[in-house]
């Protein structure tokens, strides 16, 4: 039988786009891949000196790849040529001026506008020809696993192909002697599949009635846009609805039907929400929220502060949210003060919105890896890597902390005489504040680490952390044996009282079990209604005093006339 003519050119047109690979396929999410990429070229291995990206189709499917997109965000390459991608094959995206350099690896389509691959970190995503999301890698140099190679000259490769969205745990620097395997089957190609479940990391608040969850890898955009896998504490119930957004999948937006409270923590739960493998969410998936406010005085306060390193090492400063409020971390300046007392070297604590809940710790330093290799660092992810400190002199130095308006919220004048009187070698021993409610230049009020805290707690309650006496019209000493050992347990005698009202004066001496005055520990001090003083066991002369039993007498007078004396006995220990 002989088909009509206009049936028959219908089959010849449609066999010669099959043919030519022009006949329409859609590609869905992660069909292609990017599965190579060499950000930093330079000092070349063996590789072209030139950035490149590879695609790799894990489908069944062939497609036409023309007009399909390459973007950083910021710049946006256009597939201007024709190039079937066949299941299982590779090709090669690079700039227009290096297409001769790289075709010796294998298929070669050269693009004008190439997204300049970032050195640190930048996130890099492929479009279909309909403007659909095919894949997103957002990478950091921390991916090569290898500070050698991420110095240079050696490609990240994904290990395997059908686990798309891992992140981290997924791809690594080449192991191929050339630096890398553009044009062909990975060096590092092998099975590695995802079966843990997506995490949140944190949460931001961007107004009254939007919060943002953020999780630590892409999202499965179906469960993640259902509003009511999301629940708020405290009488919000869920949220009125769900976003993802795009292009990495791993922030989802929640639109809010009633305000938030700045003076209320809330708790958001998360369940069902999967990620791109199909692992539903499960045991981290409660997340603090809150509704910032401006920092003002004393509501953060400086805590600890590590000014004098071991050789080679970095500073870092501790900060405490003493207060009820959420504060944004991004509000927050470090600074400190020249020969003139001008703020200088004012800095952000934060490049990105961060929530700081009360009772919070976060620790700020220059090398957060190096922290946790020479201290106890309990919660890695309350340490904030920022790229320089203030300058920390070794000696003296000021550490001034701004809110966005620039009032000062706190400001540290530390000394390094602040240190344990007998500590000789101050190096590598932070220095930490005993009392969060007394005033930040109190010298009293600080203390070294304890050494059986590892000479500083960077995140963490201080070694030397002591509760605030409420006694009422009470002068007490405690506790009954000390021992000032600097080991963190007991090391002073902590002298507390409260009294009816302020303005009262007072005299403390400390004697010895013969009658013998050893120490004036205060001399007409002026109180407050309710304060401390601490005896650190060393004499006027500060000299070490022996083991034994002594007597503190503390006398508290105003100009009224009205005096009062306490005496209590305390045992001085040593080990």
């Amino acid at each position: 039988m002989v088909l009509p003519i206009l049936p028959r050119l219908l089959l010849a047109c449609s066999l010669l786009f099959i043919m030519s690979g022009s006949y329409a396929q859609v590609a869905n999410r992660f069909d292609i891949v990017i599965d190579e990429l060499l950000p930093d070229p330079t000092p070349p291995v063996q590789l072209p000196n030139a950035e490149f990206i590879e695609l790799k189709n894990v489908s069944t499917t062939a497609f036409n790849i023309r007009n399909w997109k390459i973007s950083d965000g910021s710049t946006t390459a256009n597939i201007t040529s024709s190039y079937l991608l066949k299941p299982d094959s590779f090709v090669i995206i690079c700039p227009n001026n290096a297409v001769s350099a790289f075709a010796a690896f294998g298929n070669t389509i050269g693009v004008s506008s190439f997204p300049s691959l970032n050195n640190d970190a930048d996130v890099i995503s492929l479009y279909s020809a309909e403007g659909r999301l095919i894949h997103t890698v957002g990478y950091n140099s921390n991916w090569y696993q290898n500070a050698v190679k991420s110095d240079g000259g050696w490609s990240l490769e994904m290990i395997d192909t059908k686990n798309p969205c891992t992140g981290m745990s997924n791809w690594k620097a080449s192991t191929n002697n050339t630096g890398g395997s553009p044009g062909k089957r990975n060096t590092l190609d092998d099975t590695n599949i995802d079966e843990q479940p997506p995490a949140i990391t944190r949460s931001i608040t961007t107004d009254s009635l939007t919060i943002s969850v953020l999780f630590d890898e892409p999202l499965d955009s179906s469960t993640a846009i259902a509003a009511a896998n999301y629940t708020l504490n405290n009488g919000v119930a869920h949220p009125a609805s769900a976003s993802v957004i795009m292009p990495l999948c791993t922030e989802v937006v929640l639109k809010l039907a009633s305000p938030l409270n700045s003076q209320t923590v809330y708790e958001l739960k998360v369940n069902n929400v999967k990620d791109c493998a199909g692992n539903a969410i499960n045991q981290l998936n409660t997340v603090k929220a809150g509704l910032p406010v401006m920092a003002d005085s004393m509501t953060i306060v400086i805590n600890e502060v590590l000014f004098n390193p071991q050789p080679d090492g970095f500073d870092y400063i501790e900060l405490y949210n003493r207060s009820n409020r959420t504060i944004n971390l991004k509000q927050l300046h470090l600074a400190t003060r020249n020969a003139t007392g001008q703020l200088t070297g004012i800095a952000p604590v934060s490049a990105v919105p961060f929530l700081f809940f009360p009772g919070e710790y976060r620790v700020l330093t220059e090398n957060s890896r190096w922290l946790q290799q020479q201290y106890l660092v309990k919660e890695p992810y309350l340490i904030s890597e920022l790229p320089a400190l203030p300058s920390l002199p070794d000696d003296k130095g000021i550490v001034v902390l701004l809110n966005a308006e620039g009032s000062i919220i706190d400001e540290l004048h530390y000394d390094h005489n602040w240190h344990f009187g007998l500590i000789s070698d101050k190096e590598g021993i932070a220095l930490e504040r005993i009392n969060y409610n007394q005033p930040t230049q109190q010298k009293s009020n600080w203390s070294s680490a304890a050494s059986t805290a590892g000479f500083g707690t960077p995140g963490y309650p201080n070694s030397q952390l002591a509760a605030d006496a409420q006694i009422q019209g009470q002068v007490s000493v405690a506790p009954a044996v000390f021992s000032p050992d600097n080991d963190g347990f007991n090391d002073f005698a902590i002298i507390d009282y409260q009294l009816p009202e302020p303005g009262f004066v007072a005299n403390i001496r400390i004697f010895d079990a013969n009658g013998r005055k050893v120490r004036h520990l205060a001399q007409n001090a002026t109180l407050a209604a309710t304060g401390r003083f601490r005896w650190d066991g060393l004499n006027d002369n500060g000299t070490k005093l022996p083991v034994g039993i002594y007597v503190v007498l503390t006398e508290i007078f105003n100009l009224q006339g009205k005096t009062k004396k306490f005496k209590q006995a305390v045992t001085l220990a040593r080990r």
